[in-house]
Order: C-alpha cells, then sequence, then structure tokens
C-alpha cells in the first residue's frame, strides 16, 4: 500500500512530461514489422505488430491525457522550434501502424488510423509554420534546427504511403488516391529538399556540440528512405493512370536519387555518432531520441527491398536483407536499455521483486 502512491506520482511525472520523441518507438517497430512481414520471420512480424499497436495506443491516451490535464507543458512544446516538430511522428505512427495493418488484411482499421493522421497532419503542417512565422519570440529559429523537423517530411510522405496502399483495397476510389498519394510525395519531395538545407545551414553558422548533435538526425537518412518507399509505392500502381503516366519518369528518378543520397548519409552519420559518444564519451544510455536511430534503419531496409523490385534492381535485395537484420539489433538494443530503464524507474529489479517491499517489510 505505501507504494502505490509512489508508483501513482511516477505515472502522472511521465504523463506531464511526455514527449512526442517517444513515438518514433512505434515507427521503429512498425516498419521493422512490416520488413519482417516481407522478409520473414513471420513470427516475429506479428510479434512487433502487437507491441506498435499496444506502444500506439498507450501513446495516444497519454498524449489526449497530457492535453486535458497538462496543457501548459503541450504549449510549452509548441512554443519551442526545437521540439515542436516532434508533434508530426504522431500522424506518422499512426500511418505507418496503418500500413502494416493493411498488410495483415485490415484496410478499414488503415483508413480509420489515415483519417486521424490526416487531421493531425493538417493541424500541424499549417500551424507550425504559423508559430514560427508569427508567433516566434526572436529573430532567428536556425539556432533550433535540428533532426525532428524532417518528422514533417515523414509524416508526409506516410500519408502518401497510405494513399497508395489503399488503392490496392478499394480499387473505386483510385481516381482520388493516387492523386493524392504522387502530390504528397511531391510535397514531401520538396520539404526534404528545404530542411536539409536549413539543417546544412544551421552545421555551417551555428557551432555543433556533443549536446546538439542528437540521435534524430538519423532522419536525414530515414526520411530519404520514406521517400523512396513511397515512390515505390506509386510506381506499383496502375501505369495507365494518368496522374501516374505524367509523373512516374520523375518518381523513379528521384526516388533512385534519393536512396543514393541516404546511402550516402549512413557512414557520414556513424562518423558523427562516433565524435559524440567516443572522441567527447558522452553517455550512451536510454533516451527516447535513439529510437529515431532505429526507424530509418528500418525504413532504409523496407525503402531499399521495395524499390529494388519496383525499379527490378536485383543488388538491392540482399542489401534490404543484411539492413533489415542490423535495423532488428538495434531494436533489441534499444528497447533492452528502455526495460531496464524502465524498471528503475517503477523501482522493480531484474529479478521482478519491488526494492521497497524489503524495506516495507523491515519497517514493519
Amino acid at each position: 500500500m505505501s507504494n502505490q502512491p509512489r508508483s501513482v506520482s511516477w505515472t502522472a511525472t511521465a504523463v506531464q512530461s511526455l514527449s512526442p520523441g517517444y513515438f518514433p518507438f512505434v515507427l521503429a517497430t512498425s516498419i521493422i514489422s512490416t520488413g519482417t512481414f516481407l522478409l520473414g520471420p513471420s513470427w516475429l512480424s506479428r510479434a512487433l505488430l502487437v507491441i506498435a499497436s499496444a506502444g500506439l495506443a498507450v501513446l495516444i491516451v497519454a498524449q489526449v491525457i497530457q492535453v486535458v490535464l497538462f496543457r501548459s507543458s503541450v504549449a510549452a512544446a509548441f512554443d519551442d522550434p526545437g521540439r515542436v516538430f516532434g508533434f508530426f511522428a504522431i500522424a506518422a505512427g499512426l500511418d505507418v501502424v496503418g500500413i502494416r495493418l493493411a498488410a495483415a488484411g485490415h484496410p478499414p482499421a488503415t483508413a480509420i488510423l489515415a483519417g486521424v493522421a490526416a487531421v493531425v497532419w493538417l493541424a500541424l503542417t499549417y500551424g507550425v509554420p504559423a508559430i514560427l512565422l508569427l508567433g516566434r519570440s526572436h529573430d532567428s529559429v536556425l539556432g533550433d534546427v535540428n533532426g525532428t523537423w524532417l518528422l514533417w517530411v515523414v509524416a508526409t510522405q506516410s500519408l502518401s504511403l497510405v494513399a497508395s496502399t489503399l488503392v490496392r483495397a478499394w480499387p473505386s476510389q483510385t481516381g482520388l488516391l493516387a492523386p493524392v498519394a504522387v502530390g504528397l510525395w511531391s510535397v514531401g519531395l520538396v520539404l526534404y529538399l528545404l530542411l536539409v538545407s536549413l539543417i546544412l545551414q544551421r552545421w555551417l553558422t551555428v557551432r555543433v556540440t556533443p549536446q546538439t548533435l542528437s540521435p534524430p538526425y538519423w532522419i536525414l537518412m530515414g526520411a530519404t528512405a520514406i521517400i523512396v518507399l513511397a515512390g515505390a509505392r506509386i510506381l506499383g500502381l496502375l501505369a495507365a493512370l494518368p496522374v501516374v503516366r505524367a509523373a512516374a519518369g520523375f518518381v523513379e528518378g528521384f526516388s533512385f536519387a534519393l536512396w543514393a543520397f541516404g546511402t550516402w548519409w549512413i557512414p557520414l552519420l556513424v562518423v558523427l555518432g562516433c565524435w559524440r559518444y567516443i572522441r567527447h564519451r558522452w553517455p550512451l544510455s536510454y533516451e527516447p531520441a535513439l529510437w529515431s536511430v532505429v526507424f530509418p534503419l528500418g525504413m532504409y531496409s523496407v525503402a531499399t527491398l521495395s524499390f529494388g523490385q519496383a525499379a527490378h534492381l536485383a543488388f538491392m535485395g540482399p542489401l534490404s536483407r543484411f539492413m533489415l537484420w542490423v535495423a532488428v539489433a538495434a531494436w533489441v538494443a534499444v528497447a533492452a536499455t528502455f526495460a531496464a530503464r524502465l524498471l528503475g524507474a517503477t523501482g522493480f529489479s531484474f529479478t521482478g521483486h519491488h526494492r521497497g517491499a524489503a524495506t516495507g517489510r523491515k519497517n514493519t
């Protein structure tokens, strides 16, 4: 009984301090589930789908509670240019789970999640720029630019992916869904080019420190990967569709260029990580942002496989398999550190006994 208030207090604190940075956990888990659905093993794919769905449900409930009970925390995040783009991960998480559910034969669930994601995306895609342009308190936000800004691209492309996916489930709506898929793909592509320019400008004009060189910069690669995956899904639509016929060559060429650019990013991001964790001895402990490393690895694998099949590039198949297992290994490593952190925060040891139990018996 004496331990219950501590648990309640910990839960309330966790909800109040909830960051959208936890939604990349859903992105990482669901895209690796998709990868294992395509390449096997099927049991791992099903297990990860359950974990991703449960994680999404818990995070959505916690986010709603935070909005209702801790509005000041949400308002503070929206007023911070360095954190506000993290909210795009909510829309992306809904869509990527929906894509996996469609593969499992549940397109109505995909449509529902996509509808909610579209509402969130619309509110953010116009609200966030309006806040940055009209509501900022200082002249420049360049110093606040970071990898989470690219979640805007990820969310946009995830909607394109859902639209392409639902074409197969509801061919009667092809005339609406196909232009939406191509249009959002195009918007996401332009956003990527703009935001990468801002990130490079920030790196070259504002001093880079181990603190600012955070894991979400891996989304530089992850954003290219989801653009490539969305492009592959568009190429898989009926070639006779007017919008596909008009854009197919452009989509295929740019998708390959961005696949190559995303591949180019990987060694550089590894070097930057070594500079942070080895050269400057930054502590390698659990933080929610680590899921922003796992998600790009999984997305790169699925995108490489899908685009290789769409463009008939055989060399991409073995590479996608290798990267999938890299992503699985990264997921296991981050999940293990998260579990250890969670058990420690709630006062449980790995033996399954509450740390306060022995003390409580002793005190009585």
